[in-house]
């Protein structure tokens, strides 16, 4: 008789067990199979870019293609004064890591040339951006501040850039390319005169209606050309073309000028263009871009 009075309380105490244990799922509490830090709930990282380096960028360019651009450089008899013109001068950076560069000036019986080369290499620090979603977003304002005019849209409703709508204002910029030793024209300054459209060509070669600022195919993951003459006083006209392109997380950027010693003759656009194209080319493929 004594045992069966201790039945009750036993069977009163694993309820209030049993109960303990399913209520706290019940009522909000966690739990054994949860697990706050699933995968469910975790944010994965963006993707970093290809590139971890950047190359030495004096020894980025041979002397083959330094010749080309730098007609100057066969004048130069003086054997020391050769060697330090082919080796140009490294930009000033503080970070040879994400940022190099190097230039190069040479006078001639004809003109004076400017060379420089840069690579700069993007790094996301938002772990929601990849290092090549800002690449593009710093690409897209550099094109922006080019001043690239908009692409004419053809009969057949497509657009003369192949690309879509160039990031930049409506207006034709200030200055522009032109033919050699013409002046600037309605066709070379961005707009339609002729209602043709501005073409993309992969090839560094290019038809004078070609000319004009324009954003460029076959050239990394996105590219583009800016032709600018300063017109402004009485001294002989310099051109400066710029070739830049993006290879995902690397941004690198051409910039090709000649100033003539004759006041009043004009640099060759055409010319020009395509040496700072097939300098832009080598480069591309030097990355493997």
């Amino acid at each position: 008789m004594q045992r069966k009075a201790y039945v009750p309380g036993v069977a009163v105490l694993l309820a209030a067990v049993l109960a303990g244990c399913t209520g706290g799922s019940g009522d909000g509490g966690t739990t054994d199979d949860s697990n706050p830090g699933s995968a469910g709930t975790a944010t994965q990282a963006a993707q970093p870019g290809r590139y971890t380096t950047l190359p030495e960028p004096c020894g980025a360019v041979d002397e083959a293609t330094l010749g080309e651009l730098l007609p100057g450089l066969a004048e130069l008899t003086d054997e020391a004064q050769r060697e330090k013109a082919y080796a140009g001068e490294a930009a000033l950076t503080y970070d040879t890591d994400r940022k190099v560069g190097c230039r190069w000036k040479v006078e001639s019986a004809e003109a004076t040339d400017h060379l420089a080369v840069g690579f700069e290499r993007v790094v996301s620090y938002d772990n929601a951006v990849s290092d090549d979603s800002q690449a593009e977003r710093l690409f897209a304002e550099k094109r922006t501040a080019a001043g690239l005019p908009e692409p004419v849209v053809t009969e057949s409703g497509s657009a003369g850039t192949g690309d879509g709508p160039a990031a930049g204002p409506s207006s034709p910029p200030s200055s522009s390319a032109s033919p050699s030793g013409s002046s600037p024209s309605g066709a070379s300054s961005g707009g339609s005169s002729s209602g043709a459209s501005a073409p993309v060509s992969g090839s560094p070669s290019a038809a004078p209606s070609d000319l004009r600022p324009r954003l460029l195919e076959d050239l990394g993951d996105e590219a583009f050309l800016d032709d600018e003459l300063d017109s402004s006083g009485s001294t002989a006209k310099q051109r400066t073309v710029t070739v830049a392109f993006r290879t995902s997380n690397v941004i690198v950027t051409v910039e090709y000028a000649e100033q003539p010693a004759v006041v009043g003759a004009v640099p060759d656009s055409e010319e020009m263009q395509d040496r700072a194209r097939k300098l832009a080319s080598l480069l591309a493929d030097s990355l493997g871009g």
